[in-house]
């Protein structure tokens, strides 16, 4: 399984971004998949994951109600919807895929995509 990330950009503080991250690959549908997050000088924290028929969510604290995982396996996406935008979300975001998301361990990483929030 192959993943590309996209959607990242700049803007401003209280603004959305939608990332999306695209899986070669025929297997995608039987992966859960999360997201995850790595500012300058930090560790790689966890931001959200989904199971792999987007019955199941899951979301660090400090995202809940901002921030929502989706996925159509149709089209072999997982997004990222990020709203009210702040500063400290400022990082390169990961996508992950792996077939035992629930206890945190994928298998397969994207390259990232850069968001910045200016205030």
């Amino acid at each position: 399984v192959q993943l590309v990330e996209s959607g990242g950009g700049l803007v401003q503080a209280g603004g959305s971004l939608r990332l999306s991250c695209t899986a070669s690959g025929r297997a995608f549908s039987s992966y859960g998949m999360g997201w995850f997050r790595q500012a300058p000088g930090k560790e790689r924290e966890f931001v959200a994951a989904i199971s792999w028929g987007g019955g199941s969510t899951r979301y660090a604290d400090s995202m809940k109600g901002r921030f929502t995982i989706s996925r159509d396996n149709a089209k072999i996406t997982v997004y990222l919807q990020m709203n009210s935008l702040k500063p400290e979300d400022t990082a390169v975001y990961y996508c992950a895929a792996g077939q035992k998301w629930v206890v945190g361990s994928y298998d397969y990483w994207g390259q990232g995509t850069q968001v910045t929030v200016s205030s």
